[in-house]
């Protein structure tokens, strides 16, 4: 393979920057870029080493480095890597790079480094997954759960279901292919009690498979309500800056504004829309369209109502619009006289808070009822679980042929059928772990990294 290269820093200024290079050809290239005082060469330095000197192109001096060795396969893609970590500014570490490529190494594709610790056996295709589960990591619950995966934690479990299930096969073609041989009679009964064992496994990797997720990327929220209830008053509360405006006048809000916000441990990527109610202003109108659309899209609407006001027509007219969603209604201004329709709103809705945006009080209460919503609690950071889209598939997949085969055995049918079955569960989760997986899907897993990761 070639020699890459890339910079492996975020593209921001900063204390230093860092140059990966990796590839048969890595310490060739940064021997042709960097010179080391006290005259050591590049090729002799051990792994696990540095060295301090200056980084050059073609002779002209760029800055003062300190170059790093990694030695195959010790390295984090298994090759040769060299690192090249300059002073962080933007223009200075473009130098380096472009000193590098005009020595041999070519620009490195997204998560080609960790494509290449997949490819050389340094990591499972779960391990190279979390990887960027821990670089968009935006808290210490969404950390210990990428920690956790990166480690292997999800690997280690479906490898013991592959293997249980490999031996099953094993065994029903040693007993299908060789009858003449002594070779034990297959038992229908261990199978099947086996294959439960198996799938109850697998069925823990998904059960909270949705919990997990929402621990990692947070959830699209979107706060609703008519003019003047305090929406935008929560919004800028739980932003913790001003980021909607916020008058007496009603309509104000007419698009919406976005922002990720984190509850405690959850991240609430919150929208928040205008005011819905019935108008005849068109831009009013267009603005209350999209917030109709964002709460249809959202998958938590938080409802604001007035509590110092009875239900309005156009409060009704927004209980009807969101009954089918999940959503907590919140009674604003709690530090005013209540006046609110309490029951029909009990009537309506599982999930109420009372809060009172202005003085930022009832956020706890908030971050609560959100977590019992979604079944957020403490098992949730500590359980392994399949952490995409791509895992989860496989899982249903394997489980999906499991139900077949054990279902085969109980009908009594013919062994080649069980055979198939059990076969198409192992590859799913052999694709899985990358073991047996096409190169589309690598490709496409690893375009969702970052350049230099």
């Amino acid at each position: 393979m070639s020699t890459i290269a890339a910079i492996s820093t975020p593209n921001a200024v900063g204390g230093i920057a860092v140059i990966r290079i990796s590839g048969e050809n890595a310490t060739a290239v940064a021997e042709k870029i960097f010179r080391p005082h006290g005259g050591k060469k590049v090729a002799e330095m051990q792994g696990y080493t540095c060295a301090y000197g200056i980084a050059h192109d073609g002779g002209e001096r760029i800055d003062d480095c300190i170059l790093t060795v990694f030695r195959a396969p010790h390295s984090y893609t298994g090759e040769d890597v060299c690192e090249v970590s300059c002073h962080g500014g933007l223009y200075v570490s473009k130098r380096i790079l472009r000193a590098a490529l005009n020595n041999g190494a070519v620009s490195a594709e997204a998560g080609e480094f960790t494509k290449r610790a997949f490819l050389n056996g340094k990591l499972d295709l779960t391990q190279a997954e979390a990887v960027m589960d821990v670089i968009s990591a935006r808290g210490e619950a969404e950390l210990r759960m990428a920690e956790q995966l990166r480690e292997g934690a999800t690997y280690k479990k479906v490898r013991v279901c592959s293997d249980r299930l490999l031996r099953i096969l094993s065994g029903i073609a040693a007993w299908t292919d060789y009858p003449d041989e002594d070779i034990p009679e297959i038992e229908p009964t261990a199978i099947h009690a086996e294959l439960t064992e198996i799938r109850a496994e697998l069925e823990s990797l998904v059960r909270n498979y949705d919990s997990g997720r929402i621990i990692r990327e947070g959830v699209a929220t979107a706060i609703v309500g008519r003019p003047n209830v305090g929406k935008s008053t929560l919004f800028n509360c739980l932003s913790g800056c001003e980021r909607s405006i916020v008058t007496e006048i009603a309509g104000t809000t007419r698009d919406v504004v976005e922002e990720t916000v984190r509850l405690g441990d959850i991240v609430l990527r919150l929208s928040d829309t205008a005011g819905i109610h019935d108008t005849d202003d068109i831009i009013e109108g267009m603005g209350i369209d999209i917030a109709e659309k964002t709460a249809e899209n959202a998958e938590l609407v938080i409802a604001v109502f007035d509590g110092n006001c009875p239900l309005s027509a156009d409060d009704l007219y927004l209980i009807d619009k969101i009954n089918q969603k999940k959503c907590i209604a919140v009674i604003n201004k709690s530090d005013q006289e209540q006046l609110i329709d309490t029951d029909i709103l009990k009537d309506k809705f599982v999930h109420i808070v009372y809060i009172s945006a202005k003085n930022n009080e009832g956020i706890e209460q908030l971050e609560s009822e959100v977590k019992e919503l979604f079944e957020i609690n403490s098992e949730c950071f500590s359980v392994v679980t399949a952490s995409n889209e791509r895992q989860k598939q496989c899982i249903d997949r394997a489980i999906r042929s499991i139900n077949e085969g054990i279902g085969i055995i109980e009908s009594s049918e013919m062994y080649d059928a069980l055979n198939v079955v059990l076969d198409d569960a192992e590859q799913s989760l052999l694709e899985l772990t990358g073991e047996r997986i096409t190169d589309a899907v690598v490709d496409e897993v690893f375009s969702r990294f970052c350049v230099g990761k």
